[in-house]
């Protein structure tokens, strides 16, 4: 199958809908795709999004946690400041401007309800690309080590055939002496990575500690974009 215009005129579908349905950006349908098939965020649920910016998933966390008597939040963290937008939005959702590299888990537990942590946990995470494929590959695998021991704490994958993996990412300045992860039982990880080879070892850990893995490609994807979703349902 040939890229090129085609990809051009999906692109185009998908920001002009999300223009006229109020989304500020098109990475809406992304996450409208994962809720549709995997119903990750149920009425109520308490939902922090790592890399908020422009605030699209936001907007449709947002209109899937029910009426507002359902309760729910919504916390939004970016290291730029991010608005709430207005569309798709009501008072449960707030940003935080932090840098995610160093957010301890203690700072990000008190921003959940009664600080109990998050019942999912959605990184749309992504580095400035570079064009160097293995360097941006290798950032995406940062940004989705540190999404993963936000939310499962520390890795003790010593036992795990995964742990070299595990070790290549885990940044040496990992911030954290927190053992203990803010998701809780039962909950939810979306984490977006750049493809390649060090993927197949991500989900075998990830297996390790959820019921279910997956890997999704969204439609609204662009073409010419690496980017795949892993999708890990019932924390351990």
């Amino acid at each position: 199958m040939s890229g090129g215009p085609a990809g051009i005129g999906t692109a185009d579908f998908f920001y002009r809908e999300a223009q006229r349905l109020g989304y500020v950006a098109r990475s809406a349908f992304k996450l409208i795709q994962i809720q549709k098939q995997h119903k990750l965020i149920a009425p109520g649920a308490a939902v922090l999004d790592l890399g908020c910016a422009p605030g699209a998933w936001l907007q449709v966390a947002c209109q899937n946690l029910g009426p507002l008597e359902k309760g729910g939040v919504v916390v939004g963290v970016d290291v730029k400041k991010v608005k709430v937008p207005s569309a798709h939005c009501d008072s449960r959702v707030r940003t935080v401007c932090a840098d995610l590299m160093t957010l301890m888990k203690k700072q990000a537990r008190a921003m959940s309800p009664q600080e109990r942590g998050f019942s999912v946990i959605l990184s749309d995470m992504c580095p400035v690309v570079s064009g160097i494929t293995t360097k941006d590959a290798a950032i995406s695998c940062e940004l989705g080590m540190r999404a993963l021991s936000l939310a499962v704490g520390k890795m003790k994958a010593k036992d795990s055939d995964c742990i070299e993996v595990l070790e290549k990412f885990q940044s040496s300045t990992e911030p954290d002496p927190d053992d203990d992860g803010i998701l809780r039982r039962g909950g939810s990880l979306v984490i977006k990575f750049l493809e390649n080879e060090d993927i197949p070892g991500f989900a075998k850990f990830c297996k390790e500690k959820f019921k279910k893995v997956s890997l999704l490609r969204p439609k609204a994807t662009r073409s010419s974009s690496r980017e795949i979703y892993m999708i890990c349902e019932g924390l351990r």
